[in-house]
């Protein structure tokens, strides 16, 4: 009798609590609607959202804007000192002057070039008047050879110094020509150096931050301030590059914030960008909200759902109930084989293999 007492006892220890033959509780599969679909995370950014970055290196001297200053475009935002840029524009400014003023037509350089040619060609055209004198006189057997000779040289000398004389001034011209486009050109460029110490809005927008002071050196990879469009805002999502094969555009999204507990802000996918970051191993996925928040901030963190797939009336198992992918258990220790849909965090559809009359247990 003891003997028969220890050994209930034990079993009673080891059992779960109902007796020593209670049988295992199953379920049945249940008729629902199920969605499948992609976890993505992701934050909120401005529509144009861009850091500013200065082109140049030097002392922030002036900062024309604060955080929430609307802007339009071109409009200063940032100033650095300029000081050696002024003086090259002056320099070039000069430069330019003294090319314009030597172009000019009168000006002392190419008049004296002109007087020049000038006064070669009254030399040539008289040489010449000579020379044909004294070539008739020749064929009259008048003068003499040495005459004709002294006259003939002459014309051959001055017309070289003419003809000379008319390419150095053509030369001249080409080569003011030149000197002053290179002037107009360097002029440009010294305009355009010393604006880039003046850094401006890119569109009519809104300056959401400034991250510096002024009297702080800067340099081109020194981000001075965030400015994106006013009230115009997308989510730009991470996806796994697991699940970016079954995204595509116009795909509907669901997004949670923080910011907006309990509510479900309705998007659609409008580009997948098509290269993934080697770091993250992520995607970048943007969207456009369908219903948009009340207020929305560049940066607020969302979290979102991409439907694939929705489907109503089908027949689904809790998720903890399916074996190895495509098995469930019926009786004690007996599998069976089914065939699933698609399937959320929680359930996954059934397609055949099991109808709601059948009974399936938790392995």
């Amino acid at each position: 009798m003891k003997t028969y007492i220890f050994y209930c006892l034990l079993i009673s220890v080891l059992l779960p609590v109902g007796g020593c033959g209670k049988k295992k509780q199953g379920i049945r599969p249940g008729m629902s609607s199920i969605t499948e679909a992609v976890y993505a995370s992701g934050k909120i950014k401005a529509e144009g959202q861009y850091q500013v970055l200065p082109v140049v290196s030097g002392l922030l001297s002036k900062i024309w804007v604060r955080p929430g200053d609307t802007v339009e475009k071109n409009q200063i935002l940032f100033s650095i000192e300029n000081l050696s840029s002024s003086l090259n524009s002056e320099n070039a400014r000069l430069a330019l002057e003294l090319s314009e003023s030597n172009s000019r037509s009168g000006s002392d350089r190419l008049q004296e070039l002109e007087q020049n040619v000038n006064l070669a060609r009254e030399k040539y055209e008289l040489d010449s008047v000579f020379f044909l004198r004294q070539k008739n006189l020749m064929e009259q057997n008048i003068g003499t050879r040495a005459e004709f000779d002294n006259r003939k040289m002459a014309f051959e000398t001055s017309k070289s110094a003419y003809l000379t004389s008319r390419n150095r001034l053509n030369q001249i011209r080409i080569q003011l020509k030149n000197e002053l486009e290179r002037a107009r050109i360097g002029y440009r460029l010294s305009e355009k150096q010393k604006g880039d110490f003046m850094i401006r809005s890119e569109f009519d927008g809104l300056v959401y931050d400034v991250y510096r002071s002024e009297g702080e050196l800067v340099s081109p990879q020194t981000p001075l301030a965030v400015v994106g469009k006013i009230n115009a805002f997308y989510p730009e999502l991470q996806v796994n590059e697991s699940d970016i094969a079954r995204l595509s555009e116009g795909q509907r999204v669901e997004i949670t914030m923080d910011g907006y507990k309990g509510e479900v802000f309705e998007a659609v996918i409008t580009r997948i960008y098509p290269i993934m970051n080697e770091r993250t191993r992520n995607f970048r996925v943007d969207a456009r909200f369908v219903r948009f928040p009340s207020r929305l901030f560049p940066n607020m963190n969302v979290e979102a759902n991409i439907v694939l797939a929705v489907k109503k009336n089908a027949i689904t198992i809790p998720r903890r109930y399916l074996l190895d992918g495509n098995q469930v258990l019926m009786a004690e220790n007996q599998k069976k084989e089914v065939k699933t849909g698609i399937r959320d965090f929680e359930k996954v559809e059934i397609l055949s293999g099991l109808d709601t009359t059948m009974e399936i247990f938790l392995p």
